[in-house]
């Protein structure tokens, strides 16, 4: 606004082009030393060590269960060793797990039983049941784009039968909630069309009745079978749900204006399948070598950084939202972005960068103002080292969805998940086509090897060079400038001032 009203006044004055140069010089990525310090070596340790957790403990590290607690103190010590006083949070939730292997089947009129993992999963917080009956489509013409997700959708649903719904349009609890009060005895989401695989998504609330997930094939071809009528499934869960403890885990920087935070996120839990080692423990080391390592910047750290450890994320986004919702107003207005990093290693990566600008118009909410510059620090990183990127949408599937939603700026970078690697990706990035681009997501081969290493390095230095950037100036995302560029720039505003009133 300074730099509009003083072009009014002075119409294309060489002075204000001189400043504006100065400020596109300021704006041009530098060199990084953060991204020096954090190492893909040092990195790497700490994922083993969760790894050694999670095999310790269950094979998981997932909310509510052992080796989550145990992922927590390490997290804690960690930081404790490096200087800071660590604050855990507290909180509970909903805790679900599946007791015994699922079923779902078609007993009529072509008897055949799926198998589970490849063909079918079973929902987060889907209930217990043994159901068989009739199936019934559920707004089949809507291909995804909001199947089952009005009420309206289930008009003249015949009660006591399997609810055949279509991922996409509105979340999985939308869908379940309508197809509850619709009387239906069971509920099938099948994928959509443009992701392999089935359904492994969380409801977000427990549930009564058994929801399972097949693949789009499997699904849109019972939904054809059940338009001819006569179609019949066998839907049976075996699940726990109760209420159990989670916690996030919050350390300060020492240095910086805590009146200007720059908060940078990922979560500390796996899902009950596996260790979790990309999703979401490769965020998770970043983050603990980057704390380790952002103290030698000394004086370049202007801005309090916030390292924010979340629980419970794969139950539903909990430890995030808990904590932006416990937050005063005062405080939320203290926190000038927010950056999230989840899942920085997929082998088969695409360089994401989160669409702040929301350029390719597939953000599910409109990100706050300085989002688009969040994006653009990244993109200048990746550029300034000839590396291409692919924007992602905001689809309020990580923990950035709490912050954007409270109107604070949000980015990150991200490598991928169940979603298929394009042609024209993998000849940018390489890799394989037509595969998933992490092919052990949710699942119990996301070890210390799943895993690509050049990726991941890229995508470290991304995470730690940007970080390094807000830490030391927020004024393209919020309008905070450093106060030695302010003091540098004076004498050049106060004679354009001058001139102004001369």
């Amino acid at each position: 606004m300074r730099k509009a009203a003083l072009a009014s006044l002075l119409g294309l004055s060489l002075a204000a082009t001189t400043l504006a140069a100065a400020g596109a010089r300021a704006e041009a990525p530098e060199p990084s030393k953060l991204a020096g310090l954090v190492t893909l070596k040092g990195v790497r340790h700490h994922q083993e060590n969760l790894q050694k957790i999670a095999d310790a403990n269950g094979g998981n590290r997932a909310a509510g269960q052992p080796g989550n607690k145990i992922t927590i103190k390490y997290i804690a010590d960690q930081l404790k060793r490096a200087g800071y006083s660590p604050q855990i949070q507290n909180f509970t939730f909903d805790f679900w797990q599946e007791l015994s292997a699922p079923t779902f089947a078609e007993t009529a009129p072509n008897p055949r039983t799926y198998a589970q993992g490849t063909d079918f999963l079973t929902l987060q917080y889907s209930g217990s049941g043994d159901v068989t009956a009739a199936a019934t489509p559920v707004d089949p013409g809507a291909t995804g784009a909001g199947s089952g997700c009005e009420a309206a959708d289930f008009a003249g649903f015949p009660k006591g039968t399997i609810a055949l719904i279509q991922r996409g349009g509105c979340l999985f609890a939308d869908k379940a909630d309508n197809a509850v009060a619709a009387g239906a005895a069971a509920i099938v989401i099948y994928q959509r069309p443009d992701v392999s695989g089935p359904v492994g998504g969380t409801l977000g609330k427990p549930y009564t009745i058994p929801v399972t997930g097949p693949t789009y094939a499997i699904g849109s071809d019972l939904v054809k079978r059940a338009q001819n009528g006569g179609l019949k499934l066998r839907v049976k869960t075996d699940t726990l749900n109760q209420k159990r403890d989670a916690a996030n885990v919050i350390a300060d920087t020492g240095r910086g204006r805590a009146d200007n935070v720059v908060v940078v996120g990922a979560h500390n839990d796996s899902v009950d399948a596996g260790p979790g080692i990309n999703d979401d423990g490769s965020g998770t080391a970043t983050l603990l070598e980057t704390a380790k390592q952002i103290g030698k910047l000394g004086g370049k750290v202007r801005n309090q950084v916030r390292f924010a450890f979340w629980g419970a994320e794969e139950e539903g986004l909990l430890g995030s939202q808990y904590y932006v919702d416990k937050l005063p107003q005062a405080e939320r207005d203290k926190v000038a972005l927010m950056l999230d990093f989840d899942m920085l290693a997929s082998p088969n990566y695409v360089r994401f960068v989160y669409d702040g600008d929301n350029s390719s118009g597939g953000n599910n909410v409109e990100p706050p103002a300085g989002s688009g510059a969040i994006e653009k620090a990244f993109t200048d990183f990746f550029g300034s080292r000839g590396l291409a990127t692919d924007p992602t949408s905001f689809d309020g599937r990580s923990d950035y969805n709490a912050f954007i939603t409270a109107g604070i700026p949000a980015g990150g970078v991200f490598t991928g998940a169940e979603g298929i690697k394009t042609e024209a990706q993998a000849k940018v990035y390489g890799g394989t086509a037509g595969k998933p681009y992490d092919p052990c997501y949710h699942q119990a081969c996301d070890r210390f090897d799943n895993v690509n290493l050049t990726g991941f390095d890229q995508m470290i230095d991304a995470a730690a060079a940007v970080t390094e950037k807000f830490a030391y100036s927020t004024l393209t995302v919020n309008g905070n400038e450093l106060a030695r560029k302010r003091a540098r720039q004076a004498p050049a505003l106060e004679r354009i001032g001058s001139f102004a009133t001369s």
